[in-house]
């Protein structure tokens, strides 16, 4: 299946969540299949790095659903969140793994899961989550994102989606600096609170 058709299916079920993602083609495919939650994602954080800013938001905005795109990858990189989400378990996290496979925006070399020996899934019911699942099918997928969208527990899916990226989709015009400024005036404003005020420097 391919990633932009479970994005389009995903984004069709958000509101007033929020959103982290990782680096690389995905980010174009979401600024292109989600434009209404444009300001409520922080795009393009870096490999190890997406599932524990979500984790972090998810604890400090408890109330708040908090979404977190991954990659193989980039939850390769960093396989101790799962066992932070299993111990914490916190109510208010979806986690979608997009897995194709493979290090798409360097050119394509297998990552783990290319082998048919590592499951990204059994490794975080391994953890402690214990509704972890993997998706092949587009529906399937958006079965997934309705059951984790309302679950009241840590819930995983990894989407096992090609290697190819969505063709003639608009690139996002924004550098990471300013999606930063992006997101968290969006927080401040949906939150009722400051998060960055005025500098001591103006």
């Amino acid at each position: 299946m391919k990633r932009f058709d479970c994005m389009t299916a995903l984004a069709a079920r958000l509101k007033d969540e929020l959103v982290i993602l990782s680096l690389g083609a995905s980010v174009d495919e979401w600024y292109n299949a989600a434009p209404h939650m444009r300001t409520a994602s922080l795009f393009q954080q870096q490999l190890g790095c997406v599932t524990p800013q979500a984790f972090g938001l998810a604890a400090g905005l408890p109330h708040r659903r908090v979404v977190s795109l991954d990659t193989d990858g980039g939850m390769m990189f960093n396989l101790g969140i799962l066992a932070t989400l299993g111990n914490e378990q916190p109510k208010n996290l979806f986690v979608v793994v997009w897995d194709n496979e493979c290090y798409q925006s360097i050119g394509g070399p297998p990552t783990h899961t290319a082998f048919g020996r590592v499951d990204i899934a059994a490794i975080a019911r391994g953890c402690g989550v214990d509704h972890a699942f993997t998706a092949r099918t587009v529906e399937e997928f958006d079965a997934h994102c309705q059951a984790g969208l309302s679950a009241d527990v840590p819930y995983l899916v990894v989407a096992k989606v090609a290697g190819s990226v969505q063709p003639d989709i608009r690139r996002k015009h924004s550098d990471g600096r300013e999606d930063k400024y992006i997101f968290v005036r969006h927080v401040e404003a949906s939150e009722s609170v400051v998060i960055m005020g005025p500098s001591e420097h103006n």
